[in-house]
């Protein structure tokens, strides 16, 4: 096991740089804190650099193919973005998945916020859907806050980057159901059955989905409101459509 005293260290600096988009997208590589999302990587086989403060934090079980570092506290705390870091990270390599048919699918139409993006693929991941796919203006998936937000999910199922009209035409071809989620021109979500296979569209915050990928739909739902509000958080949508059409 390799030791890193200096906050200034160059591996520190690296590391720190898997914080952008930019230097994920160059490297293929992101960085994970704390012991639940370093065990669920070690899990996966994504782990290529593991960071401890103390050699007693490492987990029982590493491949011996993993490099190793023990940190001080200060160069640890310079890499890491939590205010309080568990004394445990590492960089993971952005698993490539193969292309195959995807029968249950969540499609994100230019979700910005992080939190909700984490959710969403935790929600997708809980209710045993096949993938999620990302479409254009969607935020990164492996930013900081999405990947603790979704505790894990990055590692069990895929997330994807695709164009939400090509992903859209592959489903009518398969004969899948594509429905997107809205206020107006849309249906209440109970009045649709779910039988088998379906792709869901949940979209921007504020803006939700462009309309113009909601033409391309089968049919429109929404989530009545009984109360004062005038509508669900996204993420929270997305669960009570994908439970309902997951069956």
């Amino acid at each position: 096991m390799k030791y890193i005293e200096s906050a200034k260290n160059t591996h520190i600096k690296q590391w720190k740089k898997l914080h952008t988009k930019k230097e994920r997208t160059k490297t293929g590589l992101f960085l994970v804190e704390g012991i639940h999302l370093v065990e669920e990587a070690l899990k996966s086989r994504a782990v290529k650099e593991l960071m401890v403060t103390s050699p007693d934090k490492l987990p029982s079980h590493i491949d011996p193919d993993i490099e190793l570092y023990e940190l001080s506290e200060e160069a640890f705390f310079a890499m890491t973005e939590t205010e309080t870091p568990q004394h445990i990270a590492a960089v993971c390599t952005v698993p490539v998945f193969e292309e195959k048919k995807y029968e249950r699918l969540l499609l994100l139409d230019a979700v910005q916020d992080p939190g909700n993006l984490g959710t969403l693929i935790r929600t997708a991941d809980a209710a045993g859907l096949d993938a999620v796919i990302l479409g254009d203006g969607t935020v990164d998936a492996y930013n900081g806050k999405t990947l603790r937000s979704a505790q894990g999910s990055h590692f069990h199922l895929p997330i994807l980057k695709q164009s939400l009209q090509q992903t859209i035409a592959a489903c009518k071809e398969q004969g899948i159901p594509v429905y997107g989620s809205a206020l107006n021109n849309a249906k209440a979500y109970k009045s649709v059955t779910a039988e088998g296979p379906f792709a869901l569209i949940v979209g921007n915050e504020g803006g939700g989905i462009n309309p113009e990928i909601l033409q391309m739909t089968d049919h429109n739902l929404y989530v009545p409101m009984y109360g004062q509000a005038e509508s669900l958080n996204v993420a929270v949508a997305a669960a009570v459509l994908v439970y309902h059409l997951r069956g």
